[in-house]
């Protein structure tokens, strides 16, 4: 199965080239940038094989999509339907691919498909219950539960918005750029501080949200950590089990597989 997964966020756009349900390639896209996508979709679906049995030599694979931004995913599939004349799948509720598991919560059409997607990815390699941690502009905790259906999650500000938040939000306190480890648990100077501030703060968020589902479902749950600022926080989370780059393109890829089979 051959398939240029899309996954749409709040700051970067992260396309993967799957040949074969094989990983291939992944790039990471600033959201918005028309050219730089249609040159990245352009060169994954030169790489996509021609359907042997295709008189039209059409090439055998497909666009699949998540998204959490609806601006950019229409620009997406504008992109692929101008230039590549295909149509790209989206996945979510009431949209072309549905959403790939049970769905526990109040509002599931409401839930970032992204949270989804992660969560299902990770459930299909643990086979038990996995809390899904995504360190992006914001930061999801998401549980799945033993059973394989998705029990909601919690979310809270990522280093970017809460290092604005901290500048906005008062009169002398600096913007941290870039959160990085720190040398030392207390901050030698101001900017110091806050970073430190920053870094343990979701560190400690993770472990305590983590134990309180532990204490809920009365088992302790494998955790998988994702996102941009995955990298960031490695060295600090020794109760971590699996950091796992790019785990929304593998969830899109998990979905569809999931959805032709059941079309099968």
């Amino acid at each position: 199965m051959n398939v240029i997964a899309i996954d749409i966020g709040n700051t970067n756009i992260t396309v993967g080239l799957f040949l074969d349900d094989k990983e291939e390639q992944v790039v990471k896209v600033g959201g918005g940038n028309s050219e730089k996508l249609a040159e990245v979709f352009k060169d994954f679906w030169q790489q996509v094989p021609i359907n042997k049995s295709s008189k039209e030599q059409k090439r055998d694979g497909c666009f699949v999509i998540s998204s959490v931004n609806p601006q950019w995913a229409e620009l997406v599939k504008q992109i692929i339907k101008e230039q590549l004349s295909e149509k790209a799948l989206e996945i979510g509720s009431g949209k072309d691919i549905p959403l790939p598991m049970e769905m526990a919560v109040d509002e599931p059409e409401k839930v970032g498909v992204d949270r989804v997607i992660m969560a299902a990815a990770a459930y299909d390699v643990v086979g038990d219950v996995v809390a899904i941690a995504d360190f992006g502009t914001a930061v999801t905790v998401d549980l799945v539960s033993e059973d394989g259906v998705f029990l909601g999650g919690t979310i809270f500000p990522g280093f970017g918005i809460a290092s604005e938040s901290l500048k906005t939000g008062t009169v002398a306190l600096p913007n941290i750029s870039k959160v990085c480890e720190p040398k030392s648990p207390f901050g030698k100077s101001t900017s110091e501080a806050i970073n430190s501030g920053l870094y343990y703060s979701a560190i400690g968020g993770l472990e305590v949200i983590v134990r309180m589902y532990a204490e809920d479902l009365g088992k302790w749950p494998q955790t998988v950590v994702t996102g941009g600022n995955m990298e960031i926080i490695r060295g600090g989370c020794m109760f971590v089990e699996s950091f796992v780059s790019d785990l929304a393109v593998k969830g899109i890829v998990l979905a569809y597989k999931k959805f032709i089979g059941e079309k099968i």
